[in-house]
């Protein structure tokens, strides 16, 4: 029987909850049926009011299994926005995989994603659950631009890039609390503990454990200039995750871009010595948050300065965000080629909102279960072309060769 809804957003009166659901709102009439999902009635109730919609409200809370139960029992897929993910996420993505509902979320949270694989993976082919981590802007963007870039490349060189670079060339965007808090939680998991620790040093981290040969990955710490791109560069604070998430669909397509494949990523600061200077400020700055996140003085300081939960980018700001991402691959006999991913709106919240949804319908509408079996999916492996087309055609998203 078909269920009364193909997606229900979970946490939909978070900050990025309210992004996506008036993302939602804003499709056609008839296109798609969905629910908004939240342990408030009250908030949600105001929200209803705010997008003037008619959508059914469903109360459901994070600690309570029964309640996330009811909610897979009414929909094909779960998008989830509460987070810390590591902290609130893992009881909704056990009720997603004992009951076969598939589940897409945003987290950037290496360490979690690898335990809710580690736990449920198995079961999860059991039972059909398609589970999706890291469909924002960590990491479509850079998942789907390897997989476009490696696309063109067997077309145009007849050979994959065992080598690609992402730079992000330019960015316009605010913090979130959300992100803030997720990552203060991350550093303090990896001070506490050392497998946690080694875990988020470690490429290939959410990998099958295979026999597949692991190779030194490149990894930009500090300030370097990049002779490809002519540009100094600092490190990318997402590089983290993003990193593993291409390692991961690389894995799960059965390693087509070879055994000696290496990916990194950083941010391009510019030219002469203010390009110099403004990478030394971009690895300083990091380096002082994590630092900083994890010690409990520095990290209630940071707390006051950074924004709270709750807290983002006003609307204005989403609105004239963006992002321009460039790529650049190399075959092993030398070929090369440059591709972009673009995105229109602030990249965490503006961009991520729509992202998240179309990922959530290309995996209700696109994606059979009888063609893809359950498991932990990248959006790369599990999506390719057909993501690519729903945020090229209604997400504002670019993908373009270059060079």
């Amino acid at each position: 029987m078909t269920k009364p809804y193909d997606v229900i957003v979970f946490g939909a009166t978070s900050f990025v909850g309210k992004i996506l659901s008036r993302y939602l709102a804003s499709q056609p009439a008839g296109t798609l049926r969905w629910a908004m999902a939240a342990r408030s009635q009250t908030k949600l109730d105001e929200l209803s009011g705010e997008l003037g919609v008619d959508v059914s409200l469903l109360i459901a809370d994070a600690s309570d299994e029964a309640s996330l139960q009811a909610l897979c029992a009414q929909t094909e897929v779960i998008i989830s926005t509460v987070g810390p993910y590591a902290l609130y996420g893992e009881p909704l993505v056990r009720a997603c995989v004992e009951t076969g509902t598939d589940y897409c979320d945003l987290t950037g949270e290496i360490q979690w994603a690898s335990r809710m694989i580690k736990r449920y993976g198995e079961a999860a082919k059991v039972s059909g659950a398609r589970i999706v981590h890291c469909c924002g802007f960590d990491s479509i963007p850079s998942d789907l631009g390897v997989h476009f870039l490696q696309q063109e490349a067997q077309s145009s060189l007849g050979e994959p890039c065992n080598s690609v670079k992402m730079r992000v060339w330019k960015i316009r965007g605010g913090a979130s609390g959300g992100t803030v808090a997720s990552l203060m939680n991350a550093v303090k998991e990896a001070k506490a503990d050392p497998a946690v620790r080694r875990e988020m040093t470690d490429p290939y981290a959410i990998c099958p454990a295979d026999d597949y040969k692991r190779v030194r990955q490149p990894n930009v710490q500090g300030v370097q200039f990049d002779a490809d791109f002519k540009r100094w560069v600092g490190p990318f604070v997402m590089a983290t995750v993003n990193t593993r998430v291409v390692h991961r669909s690389h894995a799960l397509q059965g390693h087509p871009w070879g055994e000696g494949f290496t990916y990194d990523e950083a941010m391009c600061t510019g030219v002469g010595a203010k390009g110099a200077i403004t990478a030394g400020v971009v690895a300083a700055g990091i380096a002082g948050v994590m630092i900083g996140s994890a010690f409990s003085p520095t990290r209630a300081l940071l707390g006051k300065v950074l924004p709270s939960p709750g807290e983002g980018p006003s609307p204005d700001e989403q609105e004239n965000g963006f992002y321009d991402l460039r790529f650049i691959g190399r075959t092993a006999s030398g070929k090369s080629l440059s591709v972009k991913v673009f995105g229109d709106r602030d990249p965490g919240y503006g961009s991520t909102g729509k992202m998240l949804a179309q990922a959530a319908m290309c995996l209700a509408f696109d994606t059979p279960k009888t063609e893809f079996e359950g498991g932990f999916w990248t959006p790369a492996s599990l999506f390719g072309e057909r993501l690519i087309s729903r945020l090229t055609a209604h997400a504002g998203l670019r993908f373009e060769r270059i060079a």
